[in-house]
């Protein structure tokens, strides 16, 4: 893994909603159409990054969004919000960057910041959920993320096949 030279993480607003439904349509095709069908993946993607979703978790404050941009610009982002049913755990519920930056640092570095700022408010375990069959577990195995147990969500008629991880720093 390559250093990123003149990056920066932001923070994300309602303003930021277009630039993250972006990079989302950009990251899932390629991550997710070896698992998942067409339909399953738009249905997905309409459902989690409708305005209106991207609207409630951000003004709701159930998530925070942050955003990775280099020269070029916005390269990807990551959310993250306690868990409701275990107390002083996080979750890091979305971290997609543009698929032509995977491997340079970019990922690494939203993990780093969003452990960052859980440590500065006394947090110490981040949670995520993986599709059993995505190729990013190895990912965040990489940057110490262990699998604790398996979980299968529904979204929608579907359902996610997922791992979850889990970061204690």
């Amino acid at each position: 893994m390559s250093e990123i030279i003149n990056s920066e993480i932001i923070n994300a607003s309602a303003a930021d909603i277009v630039t993250i439904q972006d990079i989302a349509e950009k990251t899932w095709w390629p991550t997710y159409s070896p698992i998942l069908t067409d339909v399953q993946i738009r249905y997905m993607l309409d459902a989690i990054y409708s305005t209106e979703t991207l609207l409630n978790v951000i003004q709701g404050g159930s998530q925070h969004f942050i955003l990775i941009k280099d020269e070029a610009g916005v390269q990807g982002f990551a959310s993250y919000g306690p868990r409701p049913d275990e107390r002083n755990v996080y979750k890091l519920h979305k971290i997609y960057v543009l698929p032509d930056n995977h491997g340079k640092g970019y990922g690494a570095q939203l993990v780093a910041e969003v452990k960052r700022r859980l440590k500065m408010q006394g947090i110490h375990t981040l949670d995520l959920n993986v599709n059993r069959h995505n190729k990013a577990r190895e990912f965040y195995e990489k940057m110490g993320f262990t699998v604790i147990q398996e979980e299968d969500v529904p979204i929608g008629p579907y359902w996610m096949n997922d791992y979850v991880m889990r970061l204690t720093f």
